[in-house]
């Protein structure tokens, strides 16, 4: 980690860390990346592909990510959309049973602070 909290940008199998999505524009800093930062409490870092199951468990627990927040330019996801997810919501979906695929490549390593390697690649999908 450098002075500003910024983490080498490197994904789970430690190559270079490739794009999520741009449309619509994800990740914590909208760079498009499951960037990783000390300034992101959450720590979305992993890269999904979100399904309708996924979205209703979301916004069962309080996360609506499927309804328009304009003033934050968030058009809100559809099934297939791709987002930098928070780790820890990601494992949670897990145990629930509702775990949105993985895209290793855009998922930063700092995802392994909370989620082993092994349970991501059980969930992966090439993409």
């Amino acid at each position: 980690m450098d002075k500003s909290g910024v983490v080498e940008q490197v994904n789970v199998l430690g190559e270079p860390l490739q794009a999520c999505s741009y449309a619509p524009l994800t990740g914590f800093f909208r760079t498009g990346c499951c960037d990783a930062s000390s300034a992101d409490p959450g720590l979305h870092v992993i890269c999904v592909k979100v399904t309708e199951s996924f979205l209703a468990f979301s916004k069962q627990r309080g996360n609506d990510l499927t309804t328009a927040r304009p003033e934050y330019r968030f058009r809100g996801l559809a099934p297939g959309d791709r987002w930098c997810l928070c780790a820890a919501r990601w494992l949670e979906a897990c145990e629930a049973g509702v775990a949105p695929r993985v895209i290793l490549g855009a998922t930063h390593r700092a995802a392994l602070q909370v989620v082993n390697l092994d349970l991501l690649r059980r969930h992966a999908v090439d993409d």
